[in-house]
């Protein structure tokens, strides 16, 4: 798995009622949640995302509640990794389960700059800026995570194995 596209950078403690505002929780449809994506962060960030575009962070990204829409909407909005130093537990269990890639890595999160375009393989973690040339490491997700994520999420990686248990 690979994705390549240009970053949003945003700070540090970047919370999921900032990802996606309460008042907007009664929405369940994932493509009416990416409309309001980093609505009180960057009101301009939905106009400006396209499929495939990278965020990056500081520590602690996705603190706050407990909401799976955060990287629903996040997802939907056209990202295709979010990398910082480090992730709030509870949103890096709902990132997997919704099928959103996450990279953790300090150097790369410092490092990485607004605009640049920023590549990825997955399969081994390398981050790659080639704005800069430089470089960084990630620690890739276990091969069952990948298949997760290449599922779509949790949802997607089970109904693929009921199917594919029913046929063979």
């Amino acid at each position: 798995m690979k994705a390549t596209g240009t970053v949003f950078k945003y700070g540090s403690n970047v919370d999921t009622d900032v990802i996606i505002p309460a008042r907007y929780l009664n929405l369940s449809e994932a493509s009416q949640l990416a409309k309001y994506c980093m609505i009180d962060l960057d009101p301009t960030f939905v106009q400006r995302v396209k499929p495939g575009d990278i965020l990056v962070a500081g520590p602690n990204f996705g603190c706050g509640s407990s909401r799976e829409h955060a990287p629903m909407a996040i997802k939907a909005a056209g990202i295709s990794c979010v990398i910082a130093p480090t992730f709030a537990r509870i949103f890096y269990r709902n990132a997997i389960n919704m099928g959103l890639p996450i990279l953790e890595s300090a150097e790369a999160a410092a490092a990485i700059a607004e605009g640049d375009t920023v590549e990825i393989d997955f399969d081994t973690g390398r981050i790659a800026d080639a704005t800069t040339g430089k470089t960084y490491q990630a620690q890739p997700f276990p091969p069952f995570l990948q298949r997760i994520m290449e599922s779509g999420g949790l949802v997607g990686y089970v109904k693929a194995k009921r199917a594919a248990g029913k046929k063979g």
